[in-house]
């Protein structure tokens, strides 16, 4: 049994660093530099997204990567508004599958000119076993994926900017979605699905605001592009989206993923 992905992962990075490591331009308005800092990020918060994009009114400059901050779980742009300032609720589209993404009424607009990174330290997966006595519910384990060095993932993700056209000086909401592709490696012992890595020597490409993504730039990754992706079984204290602590990553003492 399998789970949907990818619906939580951690971050402790904050704009201003990362602004800084990227040679970007930090739009994230936030005064606290930890203020995007945390463990247990779910869908519909406020996440870091790394784009490239031109200076407002200035389409001939060229553009420069942004740091900012973005609903996840992505809003389409014709969507419309449910109350004024508000859009109606769809389905969650914090997760769009990568081989879909350019033909999918939701987000093939997003992937013809609007691709961003999201950072992150790693992600959750849950694995869903058989009850040890073969009774009662089904026993899930929270699992971590993240670099065995500790640097940062960026993953491959859309994004999209909703305006209610009632209300023409209203502030644009912008949202974001992250691919997902066919787990690769020991990773899919876990779960047969897993955020899309994008690697740095293809960052031009992905996030080139006037072109189209080359199509590879979607393939699910190669066993040897997340060979240094490390699984590690972590608190089940991240089952509950309230608790946020260094604390949800400590091993809960096991080892082996149940084959």
């Amino acid at each position: 049994m399998l789970t949907t992905m990818c619906g939580r992962y951690a971050t402790t990075t904050n704009p201003g660093r990362l602004a800084a490591e990227l040679d970007a331009v930090d739009e994230t308005g936030l005064d606290e530099p930890d203020a995007a800092v945390s463990y247990n990020v779910a869908p519909t918060t406020q996440v870091l997204t790394v784009v490239e994009r031109h200076a407002h009114g200035e389409p001939d400059d060229d553009p420069r990567l942004r740091i900012r901050r973005m609903r996840w779980g992505l809003i389409p742009h014709w969507t419309k508004a449910a109350e004024p300032g508000v859009p109606a609720k769809g389905k969650p589209l914090f997760n769009a599958r990568a081989d879909k993404a350019t033909t999918a009424p939701s987000f093939r607009d997003s992937a013809k000119h609007k691709r961003c990174l999201v950072p992150m330290d790693g992600w959750y997966e849950w694995l869903v076993e058989p009850s040890p006595t073969g009774k009662g519910k089904a026993v899930k384990r929270p699992f971590y994926m993240s670099h065995s060095d500790g640097s940062l993932l960026y993953m491959a993700g859309l994004w999209s900017v909703w305006r209610d056209r009632g209300l023409p000086d209203a502030e644009p909401l912008m949202s974001c979605t992250i691919l997902t592709t066919d787990a690769s490696g020991e990773l899919a012992d876990i779960h047969d699905r897993m955020p899309l890595p994008m690697p740095r020597e293809h960052w031009d490409a992905w996030l080139d605001p006037d072109h189209p993504a080359p199509g590879e730039l979607l393939q699910p990754p190669s066993p040897a592009e997340v060979a240094t992706i490390v699984a590690r079984p972590v608190s089940t204290l991240v089952n509950n989206v309230r608790n946020n602590g260094p604390e949800l990553l400590v091993s809960d003492g096991t080892s082996d993923i149940a084959r």
